[in-house]
């Protein structure tokens, strides 16, 4: 009898392989879906390489060219105080991903967590954890974000925790929707039969099958993330200038005199735009593949 032995040196090329044909499939069942994941992975990697591809520095002022439309030198002209739109445009994207990523990975995993405790131990936790939620659920997100916002101050860490708060209500809803049917499952019964413990009935058996729906909140969810850290950082009450966001671009529009110049709104806009646009379709597209409801009409 012999014993088969797996090489490691091709183990990791058959990873990539199975990555590469997941890719594949993605992009023949959902073109249009996959179309706008690379319009948000070019969004993210602008993000990342801002200091390498951005013209000027985002703070810099030229004080020859203030208030100067879209021209050779500056293609997205420039502010009021002569610093480059395009440049603060590309600065702004970090900051902005850097907000929802972080928000949206907090609140989403918090409620998450929560709702898998709610679904599997039920009773009065689940009853007091669900007029908890109501609760936060009563508030529009804007307001309760910059409730939260103005009551602990200014600073990307303070925007991160008021919109990860927003996000929590809905994790908690939708995961606890999905362990409620998970737990009555024969596999789970199977495991409660033969003595596994409740942490192992929950991370080993219930919480894998989760990550489906935390996959398509998570992505969903970040196109909403950018927009309240936009509206926090155009009402004043996010992340303080001179860090340039594209919220606080718009609110300094506003001062640059009656009415703004056209491309001080509408580059930020635009930005603003096509970014949520690109998350929302591309968590369109992740839902339809995973759901199994769905996966036809695809």
């Amino acid at each position: 009898m012999t014993a088969t032995v797996t090489d490691p040196v091709a183990a990791p090329p058959a990873r990539r392989r199975s990555v590469w044909r997941a890719f594949g499939t993605f992009f023949r069942r959902a073109p249009f879906s996959a179309f706008w994941g690379v319009v948000a992975a070019l969004i993210v990697v602008m993000a990342v390489a801002a200091p390498a591809i951005a013209p000027y520095p985002p703070l810099k002022s030229d004080f020859r060219a203030m208030q100067k439309p879209p021209d050779g030198k500056h293609w997205f002209g420039t502010d009021q105080i002569g610093r480059d739109t395009l440049s603060r445009v590309i600065y702004g994207s970090q900051t902005s991903l850097t907000v929802a990523l972080g928000a949206v990975l907090f609140g989403t995993t918090v409620g998450a967590l929560w709702g898998l405790a709610c679904g599997y131990f039920g009773g009065r936790f689940d009853m007091v954890s669900q007029r908890v939620i109501e609760f936060l659920q009563s508030f529009p997100d804007l307001i309760l974000a910059m409730a939260i916002a103005m009551a602990l101050g200014g600073g990307i860490t303070t925007v991160i925790v008021a919109i990860a708060i927003t996000r929590i209500p809905f994790g908690g809803r939708v995961i606890r929707s999905v362990v409620l049917s998970l737990k009555e499952m024969q596999y789970v019964e199977a495991a409660r039969g033969i003595g596994a413990s409740h942490k192992r009935l929950m991370f080993r058996h219930i919480l894998p099958q989760c990550v489906a729906p935390y996959l398509i909140l998570a992505t969903t969810h970040l196109g909403v993330a950018i927009v309240i850290e936009a509206s926090l950082g155009f009402l004043g009450v996010g992340i303080p200038p001179p860090m340039p966001t594209w919220g606080n671009m718009l609110a300094d529009s506003l001062n640059a005199g009656l009415v703004p110049p056209w491309w001080l709104v509408l580059f930020p806009g635009l930005a603003i735009t096509v970014t949520v646009l690109a998350f929302n379709l591309l968590g369109d597209g992740i839902r339809d593949l995973l759901d199994p409801r769905l996966r036809g009409s695809v």
